[in-house]
Order: structure tokens, then C-alpha cells, then sequence
């Protein structure tokens, strides 16, 4: 299998000299031009288009320009924290109370990252458009592929900033330095619903060569889903027109044939198998070449293990999860063991106890061993500061945060073929009711899995695939190999609860406000996804955001997080009032300098 991150391509460092962000200052451009080649030159063979194409797909990596964080820090702070699964500590805190602000640098490293890689694509394809050179399936392939990520980014600024400025083929911020934001939500999302209505024509389901890390059909049909879905939120008097639009797109990935879920969700961040066929897109990071070496420092990896492991063993406590978070799963749901590790803290419910997890990475090997002193119920206190005593297992697994091994392989999701799935129960339930079986039977087909059904009877093969990684780790570390996978496969199948039943009774529990089967979507999507970047981004567009804060983070309920000898109840303490108006985050204040042409958000102003 080839994979389009392990191709040299030589052109491509050198072909693109673009801006960053909005800029009226060109002194900076007046530099001895060495060895930067002629535009054109990445458009005079069909070698030289692909390598030049490179410089569009290096974006979905972190890069130095940008603060050398996309991939976590801007996508978990507006992803993943709003919702208050994923917690944090310091001034990242700030991100979990609505205390975001213009200021905020997450916000710029984002924002300037998108349109450096938005800048890239439209020069590529300025340039690939008045190309005479390139063979025209070639072209053709390469026309979508640069779409799509085109695409990718606008989508992740269009989702999180409400509307932004829409340059087209040939603009980027050197040549159109200002430029307002789209006028109406209609002409954003029709911009983008454009590019990957084209991509998804020109694209085949298999990726150009078999060079996985490309674009596909798969790509272009699942975002134009997702899009359409967004228009509908925003423009609510087409919702129908769009719905339906999005459920077809939609419709034809699942009837493809190409996708399938993993059948254990449990090994879905293994190194042992990446680009599976449930991943639609994902952003890979290899282990580094030079695992005790600080040499190893390029830009190709982010400090993920550091970010996400407990502080008590090398980490720096980036990324906590709550306990609302860990206590919305049912007895049975095998997410939750595959997605948070709990540290070992005095007076914990014995129920509450992970049977694998509890105190103990499995796939490190590792015990999270706490200071009785420091440490109150339920939680981990560092700087005296509390915060949720859970990490996340999806990227705290392949490496320990220790100097021994600075590197570990990372499995970064944007979309899976899970996402697809609820996201087309959603059309289905806003297009035909409720009672739609169709919808109920995907969330079904998700807890089916969620249950370790699919597991059953593929034990063997699993073990064979995933295992092998933590053999080799275990004697890096110099541990006792482990002859079994860290947590256990299924092997007897289980009877899974009836989701339209289950949460009938989840919403008369909660007192939730939204109909049983956005209460199921919602729900299903925090076990489902929690800490993947699109969950707040999901809650968000279906509407079910505020009835996630009210009633999962009831207001004044939990406990001041300054005190550690208080013996604090699980609860997080939210004491600040939910605004849904600032879901949509502000406008960079760097950018509103640079853009005059640029207004801020309503909450914002």
C-alpha cells in the first residue's frame, strides 16, 4: 500500500512563496530568489504537477510558520473543549468557560494555517487550470484533489468562525491583501458545495495511485454531505432542499462499498494498521526515526503524547476528560475503556472503577500512582489546580511521556465512516420524523460495534495485527512482552439495548429538551468521538449543543476546582451562563487589523 507521505517530491519546498495571513507589508518579499523556481514550473510535466501538489497536501501536517500545532491545539480548542468532554487546566481553561477571546493565539495559528494552505490551492490551481502540458485525466484528478482540500479548510474556518472571506482560484492574501467575509451563509457554503460537488466527478473511490493520503470520491461525497448539512443549519428556510441534497451524497459513500467499520473500535489509534476502510480522512504521524534523540524535532510530528498523558508520569496535561463524560456510557460500552485511562485517586466508587484502565496504561504498561496529599476525589491536582483525574487512550498509547522515547505514531481523525453514518441518520430523522427505522438502525449498526459485537469470532486476526506494536514498545522499555492485546476482544456476542428505547429513558432521566432521537445522536456522538476535533462542530450544527451544556453541565452543581483537600463530587463546576452566540468563535483580532475589510462576530463586537 502507498502512502503519499512516504514520496519525496523535490519541487515542492521551493514552489510556493505565499502569505500567511492578510498583509499590506511586501518589504518582506524583497529576498535574493536563490533558487525559487518559475511559477509555471510545477505545471510543465505531469511529474512536476503531482510533486507541486505536495505543497497543497503538506498543510494537513503542522507547520513552523503557523506555531506548529495544527493538528491539536487549534482543532481541540474549538472541537473538543467547548463541549466539556475534554477539559484542561492553566489559561487553556479558559477554552471550557466561553473566555475565548480575539486575542486567543489558538484562534490565529488556525486561522492563519487555513488560509496559507486555501492560498496554496489557488495558486495551484490557477496554475493547473492554464496548463497545456498535463495529461487530462491527470489533470483532472489533480483539479479535484486540490479542491478538496481547498475544501477541508474553508470548512474547518466556515464551521468555526461563521462567515470568513472566500478567495477564489488565483486570490491569496499577498495579491488580495483585503477582502470582506462572504455576505451571506448562502454564498459560503455554496462556494465550498461547489468545489467538492466538482472534486467528487473528477475523483475516483481509489486514491490517484494507490497513494493513500489523497483525496478520493469518498472525501469529496462525505464533506459535500456534511456541507449541505451546514447549510441547512444556517440557512434554515432551505433546510428540506439541503437535507435531502446531503442525504443523497451521503447515501452514496455507505452504498459504495468501499467503507466498512473497523470491526473492533478499540484498535482504531493502533499503529498496527492506518488508512483502514473506515477512515475517510486522516492526518498520520509516523514514530520518528530517532526515538531518544531530540535531533528528531521537525515539524512532521506534535507534541501529542506530552499534551495528552497524566502530568504524574511525564505529561503535561493538555487534555483531560470529564466525569459527565465517563459517566454517560452504558455498562457494557466498550468505547469508554478504549478512550480514557483513570488515574488511581483515594475514594473512588468502586463502580466507577475502569476494569482495565483503573490507575494503569495497559498498552504502556505504566501506572498513574498519585500523591494522596495532592489528589481529592475523583479528580488530579496540578499547580492547585483540579481537573478531571481521565486521559485520553486514543493518543496516550503508542509512546510513554518520558525522555526515552520522544516520538510516538499518531492516527489523527477527521472522518471516519462513522461520522458518515450518523451524519445521514440525521437526514434521515429532519426529513421523516422520528420513527424514521432506517436512522435508528445506524445508530444501532454504531452501538452494535460500540458492544464489541463486531469483534466476535476475529480475535485471532485482531491480535495478530495490533499486538505486534506493544511487543516491540514493551521491549524498548524493557517490560515484559504482552502475549495478549491490552484490552480483552469480545468473543461471546452480547445483546446491545434498542437505542430508541435506551434513550426514551436517557431523556426523561436528563430532562432533556430535544426529541428522543437528537438526544440519540447526540449522546452516541460524545461516546463515539470524544476528543476527535468535530464533536462541538456536530453538536453545534444539529441543535443539540445547548441541551448538552444545561443538562449534562447543570449550572452550580459541581465544585471550585482550587482547594485539594476538599473531597470534590465528580461534577464539574460550570458556573458561567451557556451564550449559543458564541459557538461561532471571533474573528482573529490580527485580522481585523490587517483586513479592513473585515467585520467580528456578533458576540464579539
Amino acid at each position: 500500500m502507498k502512502n503519499i507521505s512516504k514520496i519525496i517530491f523535490t519541487l515542492a519546498s521551493s514552489l510556493f512563496l505565499l502569505g500567511l495571513n492578510s498583509c499590506n507589508d511586501k518589504d518582506f518579499l524583497t529576498v535574493p530568489h536563490y533558487s525559487i523556481l518559475a511559477a509555471d514550473q510545477m505545471f510543465k510535466t505531469d511529474k512536476d504537477a503531482k510533486a507541486g501538489l505536495v505543497g497543497c497536501y503538506d498543510m494537513m501536517l503542522p507547520v513552523s510558520e503557523t506555531n506548529g500545532d495544527w493538528g491539536f491545539k487549534p482543532n481541540l480548542f474549538v472541537g473538543g473543549h467547548p463541549t466539556m468532554d475534554t477539559q484542561a487546566t492553566g489559561w487553556d481553561k479558559d477554552w471550557n468557560t466561553q473566555n475565548w477571546n480575539p486575542g486567543s493565539p489558538e484562534l490565529l495559528s488556525g486561522w492563519k494555517h487555513c488560509y496559507k494552505a486555501i492560498s496554496r490551492c489557488n495558486d495551484f490551481l490557477a496554475g493547473l487550470g492554464a496548463s497545456q502540458n498535463i495529461t487530462p485525466t491527470l489533470k483532472t484528478s489533480l483539479d479535484g484533489q486540490a479542491r478538496s482540500v481547498r475544501a477541508f479548510f474553508y470548512m474547518w474556518l466556515a464551521k468555526n468562525f461563521a462567515r470568513v472571506p472566500m478567495l477564489a482560484t488565483g486570490e491569496n492574501y499577498i495579491n488580495t491583501p483585503q477582502k470582506a467575509r462572504a455576505a451571506t451563509y448562502t454564498e459560503m457554503w455554496d462556494f465550498i458545495i461547489e468545489d467538492l460537488k466538482i472534486a467528487a466527478e473528477e475523483l475516483e473511490w481509489d486514491p490517484l495511485n494507490g497513494e493513500y493520503g489523497r483525496c478520493t470520491k469518498g472525501f469529496a461525497l462525505s464533506y459535500l454531505g456534511e456541507a449541505y448539512m451546514w447549510k441547512a443549519y444556517r440557512v434554515p428556510d432551505q433546510a428540506a432542499a439541503n437535507y435531502t441534497l446531503a442525504a443523497a451524497a451521503l447515501k452514496q459513500v455507505i452504498e459504495s462499498g468501499k467503507y466498512e467499520l473497523n470491526p473492533s473500535f478499540t484498535t482504531l489509534w493502533d499503529p498496527g494498521a492506518v488508512w483502514t476502510k473506515e477512515c475517510i480522512w486522516e492526518e498520520v504521524l509516523d514514530e520518528g526515526s530517532q526515538w531518544n534523540s531530540w535531533s528528531n524535532l521537525t515539524d512532521a510530528h506534535t507534541w501529542m503524547t506530552y499534551f495528552t498523558a497524566c502530568p504524574a508520569v511525564g505529561g503535561w496535561g493538555s487534555l483531560y476528560l470529564s466525569w459527565e463524560w465517563w459517566d454517560s456510557y452504558e455498562q457494557g460500552d466498550k468505547r469508554r475503556d478504549a478512550s480514557g485511562v483513570q488515574g488511581a485517586v483515594p475514594g473512588m466508587d468502586p463502580d466507577w472503577k475502569s476494569a482495565t484502565n483503573y490507575g494503569y496504561n495497559p498498552y504502556l504498561q505504566q501506572s498513574i500512582v498519585t500523591d494522596d496529599k495532592l489528589t481529592s476525589h475523583y479528580h488530579f491536582y496540578k499547580d492547585g489546580e483540579a481537573a478531571p483525574s481521565i486521559w485520553s487512550l486514543k493518543y496516550w498509547r503508542t509512546c510513554r511521556a518520558d525522555w526515552s522515547a520522544m516520538w510516538g505514531p499518531q492516527q489523527i481523525y477527521y472522518k471516519r465512516y462513522a461520522n458518515v453514518l450518523l451524519d445521514y441518520a440525521e437526514c434521515l430523522f429532519n426529513l421523516n420524523g422520528a420513527g424514521d427505522a432506517t436512522a435508528w438502525g445506524y445508530v444501532n449498526q454504531i452501538r452494535n460495534r460500540a458492544f464489541g459485537n463486531l469483534e466476535v469470532g476475529k480475535k485471532d486476526a485482531l491480535t495478530a495485527t495490533y499486538l505486534p506494536y506493544y511487543q516491540q514498545i514493551a521491549a524498548h522499555y524493557k517490560t515484559t512482552a504482552p502475549a495478549t492485546y491490552p484490552i480483552p476482544f469480545t468473543e461471546t456476542a452480547v445483546t446491545v439495548p434498542d437505542a430508541q428505547a435506551y434513550y426514551t429513558q436517557v431523556k426523561a432521566d436528563k430532562s432533556f429538551s430535544s426529541p428522543v432521537w437528537l438526544v440519540a445522536l447526540g449522546m452516541e456522538r460524545r461516546k463515539e468521538f470524544n476528543a476527535e476535533w468535530c464533536l462541538a462542530q456536530d453538536l453545534i450544527r444539529s441543535g443539540f449543543m445547548e441541551d448538552h451544556i444545561t443538562h449534562n453541565y447543570p449550572k452550580g452543581q459541581g465544585y471550585p476546582n482550587t482547594n485539594p483537600l476538599v473531597q470534590d463530587a465528580w461534577q464539574t463546576n460550570r458556573s458561567f451562563e451557556y451564550v449559543p452566540a458564541k459557538m461561532d468563535m471571533p474573528i482573529p483580532t490580527e485580522e481585523l487589523l490587517k483586513n479592513k475589510l473585515c467585520d467580528q462576530n456578533e458576540a464579539y463586537q
